[in-house]
């Protein structure tokens, strides 16, 4: 990771200017390899969208942040008040942006990038996503052992958020194959086992929703990619649905490894970025 070298210095102050309820402070993560392939454009958009748009509407809205795993930075005492992390999920910062939220705590977003290397490998995405996605399973089943109190202390809002924004991510993206192949049922040839399923006012409703919803995700990445002035992501984001298909295996994945082995944590490999003929060189002068 390469951080902005003033990232604690402009952490620091807005700390203070933040006053004490704001109890973590998120930086932006971006990747310095999104040129190395697709998957990496794909990455990189997805990350712009996310730390540029939708946290910080999280933040306007004054709802639960799922936290990311780099570039957090936390009052010690909020940190020990709340429990720190808990060794047993996957996605522990999304679950510990929950609990400070619980505890009256609030997160906000610094204006301060650190760079990351963006996972190229189909595999090892695959594996990375599936852990991040199972977190999130894992932490919207905890926090929704009490439902009740979880309403009472996030309020009615934030309570829709986090079953939309935790539970709904990774249940929704392991559902969306089966949406897409009824969708291309329908197309195809109208049979009435569909109709008969899905009655005309719901199938018309999710079939606008999907088109809609697709083309709101893939502008808010196009949105994304010029904030970032990184212009060739942008026919990478009209590709966007390859990248959907690969979430959707991740979220199966996820799924089945919940049940199997929930606290198994796929390591993920580094170093990637750099072209073997590159790697070779530098372990012979090594």
């Amino acid at each position: 990771d390469i951080p902005d070298p003033l990232q604690l210095r402009r952490a620091a102050i807005a700390f203070r200017r933040l006053g004490d309820e704001v109890a973590c402070i998120q930086a932006r993560l971006t990747y310095h390899n999104s040129r190395q392939n697709l998957i990496t454009r794909w990455f990189t958009s997805e990350y712009g969208s996310w730390f540029m748009v939708i946290l910080p509407g999280l933040v306007t809205v004054d709802a639960p942040i799922p936290l990311g795993g780099t570039s957090n930075h936390i009052r010690t005492a909020d940190l020990i008040r709340v429990g720190g992390w808990d060794p047993y999920n996957v996605t522990e910062d999304a679950d510990l942006g929950i609990r400070l939220y619980r505890e009256g705590l609030r997160s906000a977003v610094l204006d301060s990038a650190t760079l990351e290397e963006a996972n190229s490998d189909g595999i090892n995405w695959i594996k990375q996503r599936s852990r991040w996605l199972k977190g999130y399973l894992q932490t919207w089943l905890v926090h929704m052992r009490a439902p009740r109190t979880l309403w009472r202390e996030l309020g009615p809002a934030g309570f829709v958020g986090f079953n939309l924004m935790v539970g709904g991510t990774p249940l929704l993206t392991a559902l969306n194959p089966l949406f897409w192949l009824l969708a291309l049922i329908w197309v195809a040839g109208h049979p009435s086992q569909v109709q008969a399923v899905f009655p005309a006012w719901n199938f018309y409703g999710a079939g606008l929703s999907l088109v809609i919803g697709n083309a709101c995700t893939i502008y808010m990445n196009v949105v994304a990619a010029r904030l970032l002035a990184l212009n060739q992501l942008l026919l990478a984001t009209l590709l966007s649905p390859i990248y959907w298909a690969m979430m959707s295996i991740a979220a199966i994945k996820a799924i089945v490894q919940l049940v199997t082995n929930p606290s198994y944590w796929e390591k993920t490999a580094h170093g990637l970025d750099h072209p073997p003929a590159a790697a070779a060189t530098a372990g012979e002068n090594a």
